[in-house]
């Protein structure tokens, strides 16, 4: 009895501090938008008070008034979600058409394409500005929404292509060749077997593409002039050389985001799914 009065005082302990921990990563991870909110919806004086108050002592809606008032929000909000959405649909058609190549069919120079995938999610972006710049000026795609949705597929598409491979690599193989065998093509069977279990995945996948391009700066920095700026650019109007309005950028910041949580709200059931798809293969 005593050693099983051991192990449970044992286990709670590890429980306990199990808990702990995950509870100072929330914290941790979930702080500055907190702090975010917090900023977006205090005065603009208590703002940037050197003794600021961990929670508002007073709430007011002018940060959004002056955010909307500062420069034009509606054009670079809409820009961004034609890029973003275009993004999504390109790199996550095509990236399954190329993660199921590269997952059901053996061709000479498979393991080569694979490698090549992670070998470009590992080029840091900031490296090919200048080479992306002199190519798109030459196709006369600079400060172009087609030429930043072009640039964005470049690392977009080989993170949905390696994603979805994995998805894909855990739905047996057996399930299509039984559709086969009743009467399916391949390509039927891939609609009626394969891709219910994949849409998950390709929702979670989607999602992660979208806040990719959504969040992406130092391209449409560069690639986009200042009437074709997308909303992370627009947060820069902030700035000024009388210094920097930090609670209407945080309330532009807090509005940039309400379309991120929005698509969340909307796909989380598909979300946990999805997440969860490639836990246990076959």
């Amino acid at each position: 009895m005593s050693t099983l009065a051991t192990t449970g005082r044992r286990r709670g302990k590890s429980k306990l501090g199990w808990n702990l921990l995950g509870l100072l990563v929330f914290v941790t991870a979930g702080f500055p938008v907190y702090w975010m909110l917090n900023t977006a919806f205090k005065p603009a004086k208590d703002a940037i008070d050197p003794d600021p108050s961990l929670f508002p002592t007073a709430l007011t809606l002018d940060n959004f008034r002056r955010a909307l008032d500062i420069a034009d929000f509606w054009g670079p909000v809409g820009r961004s979600l034609i890029v973003s959405l275009s993004v999504v649909v390109i790199a996550v058609v095509v990236g399954m058409l190329a993660a199921l190549a590269i997952s059901r069919f053996a061709f000479r120079g498979r393991k080569i394409v694979i490698v090549g995938i992670l070998a470009v999610q590992m080029v840091p972006l900031v490296s090919m500005i200048i080479p992306v710049f002199l190519l798109l000026n030459d196709l006369d795609q600079y400060d172009k929404l087609s030429g930043l949705i072009i640039t964005y597929l470049t690392f977009v598409l080989p993170f949905t292509m390696w994603t979805l491979r994995g998805f894909i690599v855990n739905i047996p193989k057996e399930l299509e060749e039984a559709a086969m065998v009743d009467g399916c093509s391949r390509t039927g069977a891939f609609i009626r077997v394969v891709f219910p279990l994949l849409a998950p995945g390709m929702v979670a996948t989607s999602v992660y593409a979208f806040i990719q391009a959504w969040n992406e700066y130092i391209y449409a920095l560069m690639l986009m002039s200042q009437e074709h700026q997308t909303a992370t650019v627009w947060l820069g109007n902030f700035t000024t050389k009388h210094g920097t309005e930090y609670a209407p950028m945080m309330a532009g910041a807090t509005m940039m985001a309400v379309p991120i949580v929005v698509l969340f709200l909307i796909v989380q059931r598909k979300m946990a799914a999805g997440l969860t798809a490639g836990a246990v293969k076959g």
